[in-house]
């Protein structure tokens, strides 16, 4: 069987991918790195251009 490499998203080393229980990623640091990212919000999907920030939303009314 041949050993299958990919790189880490964290790092960008090459890490074997079976077997590795931190997969994707190459080690339990690059992980706890990346979900550290998360948490902070590091992470964000840019705004399209004309798109608002989902604060000129009107009020609703009572509900039935």
């Amino acid at each position: 069987m041949i050993a299958m490499h990919r790189k880490c998203p964290s790092c960008q080393r090459y890490a074997q991918w079976e077997d590795n229980p931190w997969r994707p990623f190459c080690s339990e640091r690059c992980k706890l790195a990346d979900l550290g990212a998360w948490s902070a919000e590091s992470y964000r999907i840019p705004e399209e251009p004309g798109e608002g920030s989902g604060e000129e939303w009107s009020e609703v009314g009572e509900l039935l």
